[in-house]
């Protein structure tokens, strides 16, 4: 078997293998090529697999985006997708094959993190691949879906809804006809929000990906602040059951998030409003009149993290305590194996190898799941997955890896 790299002149055969891999046929692109998730794939950055006769039996690819650090952090990240295998080819160790010479030449760019969607959750841990982020989708009946007026606006001196009004507006517009105000938003948001990717402009040009980027019809509600700039939107459409379905929920702050809620939640001739991705301990569910109308559907992973240079990657991020751990860190895949010492003072980390004892113990994939602060530490040590030598640093190290936002990421590729 040879693992090759792809070039453009691969990109129908790469498309059509990968199809293939998952049963699937695929979609026909646009006259200009855009119009489906795949016309966004960076063909050098791709790779096949080949078998004996040289037909490709495996593919794998990543996009280069940004992904957003605790502390405002933005770091080069590959974005591994494309991952299948012919039926007739698995179990042969043509994936591991793969992933390997992958995550090889990705470390080779100079990337200290790789990250991906899992189609399941039992195939990525091998190679490393911790989950990091979470998302959940919150459903709420129309006709419970008030709003409660926030009790702590009472020692204001606020005695009704009209006192706490959005001093914004919200428009609603066709997805067609406000691509550059989606954009414009999503970027300004995803740079402040740990765990968001970037969505590369060529993205948005070519309509690759889900709603609210691909060109399938979709309303928009866009919220504007008192000086009229957009700050954030609502990617809905309502369907023949009378369900109005969120895309996703793009607010500079919690105020422009109650009232793009506040918009679809009171959209007349509807019986339904599903939020698809809601972080979990988003506060939407308590500022409900009933909070037994938010029902929670389908809590899930959604980014996983791969280390691939731990010093680099635990000095790039920033850190809202300060203390000193030793973490013992086992990397069986690509069969390496460091002692670092990590110091945090005043947000910065210095990491270094260590040959004293160490406080914690753990695999490269429970450092990932981690690392963006998304998991407690101290929860895998529960787990019986990070041993813990010596009473006091599973909370140490909770306290050094949370951070000052709880990380989600929306972005699907």
């Amino acid at each position: 078997m040879e693992i090759r790299p792809t070039t453009e002149q691969d990109r129908g055969l790469f498309v059509d293998t990968m199809h293939t891999a998952f049963g699937l046929f695929p979609d026909t692109p646009a006259e200009d090529g855009g119009g489906v998730w795949w016309s966004a794939l960076e063909m050098d950055r791709g790779l096949f697999a080949l078998a004996d006769d040289g037909r490709p039996v495996g593919t794998t690819a990543s996009y280069s985006f940004e992904l957003t650090l605790p502390g405002e952090v933005l770091v080069p990240v590959g974005g591994v997708t494309a991952v299948g295998v012919l039926p007739s080819h698995r179990r042969r160790g043509v994936l591991s094959a793969m992933m390997r010479r992958q995550l090889t030449e990705l470390r080779a760019r100079g990337d200290f993190l790789s990250v991906l969607l899992a189609s399941e959750a039992t195939i990525y841990g091998r190679f490393g691949y911790g989950p990091a982020t979470y998302t959940q989708r919150l459903t709420v009946p129309r006709r419970r879906a008030a709003l409660a007026l926030p009790r702590a606006l009472g020692t204001t001196g606020a005695t009704d809804a009209t006192d706490t009004a959005d001093a914004g507006s919200v428009e609603v517009l066709r997805r067609a006809d406000c691509a550059e105000v989606l954009e414009e938003v999503y970027d300004r948001y995803r740079r402040a929000q740990p765990g968001a990717l970037s969505r590369p402009h060529r993205w948005w040009g070519l309509r690759a990906g889900q709603p609210p980027i691909a060109p399938a019809a979709r309303y928009v509600a866009v919220h504007r602040d008192a000086d009229g700039i957009p700050d954030g939107y609502a990617s809905y459409t309502v369907g023949d059951d009378r369900t109005l379905t969120v895309d996703e929920t793009i607010a500079g702050d919690d105020a422009v998030f109650t009232a793009l809620a506040r918009f679809v939640l009171e959209h007349d001739l509807v019986e339904k409003v599903v939020f698809k991705h809601v972080p979990p301990g988003h506060p939407l569910r308590w500022q409900l009149a009933d909070f037994r109308a938010g029902e929670v559907v389908n809590p899930t992973d959604w980014l996983w993290v791969r280390l691939l240079d731990v010093p680099g990657a635990l000095t790039a991020r920033g850190w809202s305590a300060d203390g000193e751990l030793v973490l013992d860190v086992d990397d069986p895949f690509l069969g390496g194996r460091g002692r670092y010492l990590l110091t945090v003072r005043g947000g910065k980390a210095e990491c270094v190898p260590t040959d004293r004892e160490p406080d914690l113990s753990l695999d490269v994939r429970d450092l990932g799941s981690v690392y963006l602060g998304g998991t407690a530490p101290s929860t895998l040590v529960r787990a019986g997955h990070v041993r813990a030598h010596r009473p006091g640093a599973a909370a140490l190290a909770d306290a050094l890896f949370r951070g000052e936002r709880a990380p989600h990421c929306l972005h699907w590729f």
